[in-house]
């Protein structure tokens, strides 16, 4: 393996932390040393300090000392040193202050930059768009608080200052944020509401996949069923819990994935403009204000088309 880090391809490789190979505290450069013993650790350091490494989706300091079952994601850059650059992409704004910024983001659009998706991505856009953004989770999330996928469209907020970050970040983490998906699914579901109360981790072997794992994190999603077809569901979804890929796991584990989804649903994918997930509402307290605030964004156009071809096919 080359120890030039400017040669690196690799891209969000994960690696799962068990204590129960120590019988000491591993800080988290040293446990990356272990693992890339080809590269310094002064390079790794750097990695680490701007913003190519998080553990459990959030960055953390190289002195950090790693917990049981800690996930560490690492997003080798091609060039260390390369900035992200700004790009004069459209934004559909919902609303924007000195603070916070909240965007209706298109399928398609992957919210940050990684190997393989330097540009074109929310925070290129961002970027030429604001004049500042958080500096927390370094250059490559600058400003960015939660993700949404590549081809799950709607709503996101992203801060500008770090106070304004660090403020969303605990809402988040202390399950004050009101997250609400619209989704068309496979099959028909019966009840009109329902729980899936279903821990997920990485698959053990396709690594860059979700599963509902016994040993997971816990994840809770709510559904209400809105409409239903002879063949699909249309459903409002709320998150208790923000796991990745969280929707569209909880949803292929009940067998009733979401239309188009390419990796966990049927192998033949309708459509082709991603799956139909939307982020449609967004809640929060305003982090300067502390006023709440709830936004609604309109389904996307290929989203209402379907909609409207699978209204001839309703259920009395």
């Amino acid at each position: 393996m080359n120890n030039d880090l400017n040669k690196i391809n690799e891209s969000n490789i994960i690696l799962i932390f068990e204590q129960a190979e120590f019988d000491y505290d591993v800080r988290l450069d040293k446990f990356l040393v272990l693992n890339f013993p080809d590269y310094s650790r002064s390079k790794l350091q750097d990695l680490v300090k701007n913003g190519f490494v998080f553990v459990n989706n959030k960055q953390e300091k190289n002195n950090y000392i790693l917990k049981d079952e800690d996930e560490i994601e690492i997003n080798f850059p091609l060039v260390v040193a390369s900035p992200i650059e700004k790009e004069d992409i459209p934004l559909n704004i919902v609303y924007e202050d000195s603070d916070i910024i909240v965007v209706n983001k298109p399928s398609g659009m992957v919210t940050h930059p990684a190997v393989g998706n330097k540009h074109g991505t929310l925070v290129n856009a961002l970027l030429y768009h604001c004049k500042d953004l958080s500096g927390i989770n370094g250059e490559m999330r600058a400003g960015i608080v939660h993700r949404l996928d590549k081809d799950t469209s709607g709503l996101i907020v992203a801060c500008k200052n770090d106070f304004a970050h660090k403020n969303l970040s605990e809402q988040f983490a202390k399950k004050m944020v009101n997250k609400i998906y619209h989704c068309i699914c496979y099959g028909v579901i019966d009840h009109n509401i329902g729980v899936i109360n279903a821990p997920i981790g990485r698959n053990p072997i396709l690594r860059q996949q979700m599963e509902v794992i016994e040993n997971g994190k816990e994840a809770i999603t709510h559904f209400k069923v809105i409409e239903r077809f002879r063949d699909f569901t249309y459903l409002e979804v709320k998150l208790e819990t923000g796991r990745t890929h969280q929707i569209r796991v909880h949803l292929a584990y009940i067998n009733h994935p979401v239309l188009g989804d390419p990796v966990y649903g049927p192998r033949k994918v309708i459509g082709n403009t991603g799956q139909f997930l939307h982020a449609k509402k967004l809640g929060f307290y305003h982090p300067r204000t502390n006023e709440y605030m709830e936004f609604d964004s309109d389904l996307p156009l290929e989203f209402q088309a379907m909609l409207d071809e699978l209204g001839g096919h309703m259920l009395d």
